[in-house]
């Protein structure tokens, strides 16, 4: 919940731009608003002071309802066991007729729309035929993977309802006559439809205090919560109709300064002695490096090295010119070259003489 839970309006202010806004419609109508209806949606746009860390949505009771009687309805509800289609269509429009539902123009089970609204082009025809949809609670988890992406882009989600709630009427009524918010944690920007350009400005100006006031208590955010609050609608420039003061940003950047809890008070006393012992022993070490580099090296006197001393040349031509071996005389070399041969030769004889008898 935010802490700041009040945002005073000035109801004259918010009024002077309600009635600005519905003269600006008046004198924008064109050619095609006298065939077509032309009641225009009147919307708030809320520009927050920081982007929420959680997604939300909010549902916003309004004291007038921000519909018109002529917007149609449509209901999808849960199979009946032991039931048809058809049976589950009637059982449901006498439920509704007994609690005093008059809102709901029509009645789809859940067997028919994943039958019946599977091709793409029924999805379209379905989105296009109806200005509001509403579900049964037990089956709203199961409609995403059947209805498609339009049904979301175009923010025609199905709203839920408790079909078994002995309050029916009222329930459903706050939620057609009603509105909602999406807050993202993707931007500081959401809108919501508040009235239409059919009713009067008080009523208009009514609706608008209680959705501020909702959306500011409901936020789940700390600190100062609502910059800028704009009103428009679907053709008109945004007319403010209150601003934040500047001093609301001292206190958000107050609040955002990391605070330390009670419970971790001990890992934090361990953490902060761990780190001056750490500081401590830097500081030594660069002490010890300072006193290493003020200390000045004694001058050493460098030794001349001694020149080796020369040889006499005589010992020089020795040690070039050593005494080779001498050469074996050539008649020793071919007289042992022949008697190999010969025990060669005498071997092979030996080999091929043939044996006498």
């Amino acid at each position: 919940m935010a802490e700041d839970s009040k945002v005073e309006l000035d109801r004259t202010q918010v009024k002077k731009a309600v009635q600005a806004l519905q003269a600006f419609l008046k004198t924008k109508s064109t050619s095609e608003s006298s065939f077509l209806d032309d009641t225009q949606h009147i919307s708030l746009l809320f520009t927050l002071w920081k982007i929420p860390q959680k997604a939300q949505t909010i549902r916003i009771p309004l004291p007038h309802g921000q519909r018109p009687e002529t917007e149609e309805v449509c209901l999808f509800t849960r199979d009946e066991p032991k039931m048809t289609s058809e049976q589950t269509q009637r059982f449901y429009k006498k439920l509704l007729e007994e609690r005093g539902v008059k809102n709901i123009t029509e009645i789809i089970p859940y067997k028919v729309l994943r039958t019946e609204y599977k091709p793409y082009e029924a999805k379209r025809r379905l989105l296009g035929n109806f200005d509001m949809f509403l579900s049964d609670d037990r089956i709203r988890r199961l409609l995403p993977s059947h209805l498609g992406k339009h049904f979301y882009l175009r923010k025609k989600e199905p709203l839920s309802v408790n079909l078994q709630s002995k309050h029916l009427a009222r329930d459903i009524q706050r939620v057609i006559q009603g509105t909602s918010v999406k807050v993202t944690n993707k931007g500081c920007c959401c809108m919501a439809r508040v009235a239409h350009s059919g009713m009067t400005a008080d009523e208009v100006t009514e609706n608008i205090e209680a959705a501020v006031q909702t959306v500011v208590a409901k936020l789940h955010t700390k600190g100062p919560v609502m910059k800028l609050v704009h009103v428009k609608s679907q053709t008109s420039v945004a007319l403010p109709i209150y601003t934040s003061d500047l001093s609301n940003l001292n206190m958000l950047l107050k609040a955002e300064k990391p605070q330390t809890p009670k419970k971790e008070g001990a890992a934090a006393k361990k953490q902060a002695k761990k780190k001056k012992t750490e500081d401590t022993k830097q500081t030594d070490s660069t002490a010890e490096g300072k006193e290493e580099e003020e200390e000045i090296p004694q001058l050493v006197p460098i030794a001349t090295p001694t020149k080796k001393p020369k040889l006499e040349p005589s010992k020089k031509k020795q040690l070039e010119k050593a005494p080779k071996p001498a050469p074996a005389k050539k008649g020793k070399k071919a007289r042992g070259k022949l008697t190999k041969k010969a025990g060669k030769t005498d071997s092979k004889v030996k080999r091929k003489a043939p044996k006498v008898k």
